[in-house]
């Protein structure tokens, strides 16, 4: 965690040393975030999201029980959270089979997935080697 600057009082509506504005460090990248209890007219949207690659099927199925909170919005991966933040739950292997494979291991790896919610690397595995 880095700097975390509160609000004083007299700053309604919000209370007084709530978070104003922070800053934290995740995997050696800084994110800052700012909050305020007035009404803003915009939201989370896919345009920016949040990406955790896991080495194995417990470790996304874990992510995946614990952040999903929007089941109609998660496909190939995706999900969001109770905060509507958009997250991509991938899995380092499948990455590697992604981006060493032939085009059709490819091909085959992306109908699979196309057809998940959240990633199932058993099957992407088998679709990389072409087994029904």
């Amino acid at each position: 965690m880095g700097e975390i600057a509160r609000y004083p009082g007299g700053m309604d509506p919000n209370l007084e040393g709530s978070a104003m504005f922070l800053d934290f460090m995740l995997e050696g990248q800084w994110f800052a975030a700012m909050d305020s209890a007035y009404e803003h007219p915009f939201s989370f949207n896919e345009g920016i999201s949040l990406m955790i690659e896991c080495e194995s099927q417990a470790e996304v199925d874990y992510y995946w029980q614990n952040l999903s909170s929007d089941a109609e919005s998660e496909q190939c991966g995706w999900l969001k959270d109770r905060y509507g933040l958009s997250w991509q739950v991938t899995a380092r292997k499948t990455d590697e089979m992604l981006f060493e494979g032939t085009q059709q291991q490819r091909n085959r790896m992306s109908k699979a997935l196309l057809q998940m919610k959240k990633i199932d690397i058993a099957e992407l595995e088998k679709a990389f080697v072409n087994q029904e």
